[in-house]
């Protein structure tokens, strides 16, 4: 294995490691069906590739250079990040107002944890992450230091991308399996309900972070 692959995949391992509204995303649909997680992660992942592949043909490097370019995609982020946080909070009061339907036992959320199509979830992982105009400038800005001396830039960024997002797939999928394997507890209602309480609100408060960042 090419030697700056092991410091280029530790990189991608710390950056797939810190939490981020994305992560709260594939939790939050993995609690719906293993599917919904991971269909929301191969979104996101696509997302990252996307990125990935702009940066390597610079333009990136434009949504970096023009301030109006930037803050219209971080107000469309803003908006997409808030529309999944009242979406989560919504969800989570519905689940209250059926407690006490199914005697207790706390297994009424089904019904709502069906209702994330194969497509929704890839569609929702996919905008949560090209809405993002910091995932932008990072891939801009991550993926050249890792291009060996010598070595066309061009196709060893977009392979690095690839990479990046294959390894994201591993990484993420895990949170899908893990939470897959823990249904038996997080598919309890009132875990749900707490869960979706979480997420909408860490999702709300990075929405209202990123709208107003300058």
């Amino acid at each position: 294995m090419p030697t700056f692959l092991l410091p280029f995949l530790g990189a991608c391992l710390l950056i797939a490691a810190a939490p981020g509204p994305s992560t709260v995303l594939i939790i939050r649909h993995s609690l719906r069906s293993r599917r919904a997680g991971f269909l929301t992660v191969l979104g996101n992942e696509t997302g990252v590739f996307v990125w990935g592949v702009s940066a390597a043909f610079g333009l990136t490097a434009l949504l970096a250079a023009s301030q109006a370019a930037y803050d219209a995609v971080r107000i469309v982020g803003a908006a997409v990040l808030l529309w999944f946080g009242v979406q989560a909070l919504r969800s989570a009061r519905r689940g209250r107002g059926g407690d006490g339907g199914d005697g207790g036992d706390g297994e009424e959320a089904e019904p709502q944890a069906a209702a994330v199509t194969p497509g929704a979830a890839y569609r929702a992982g996919l905008g949560m992450n090209l809405a993002n105009p910091k995932a932008a400038v990072f891939a801009m800005s991550f993926l050249p230091q890792f291009v060996p001396a010598g070595a066309p830039q061009l196709p060893t960024m977009v392979g690095l991308a690839a990479l990046w997002a294959v390894f994201e797939v591993g990484y993420y999928g895990s949170y899908v399996w893990f939470v897959d394997r823990l249904r038996s507890v997080f598919g309890r209602a009132s875990v749900r309900r707490r869960l979706e309480f979480v997420s909408g609100g860490v999702l709300v408060a990075l929405g209202v972070r990123m709208a107003l960042e300058n």
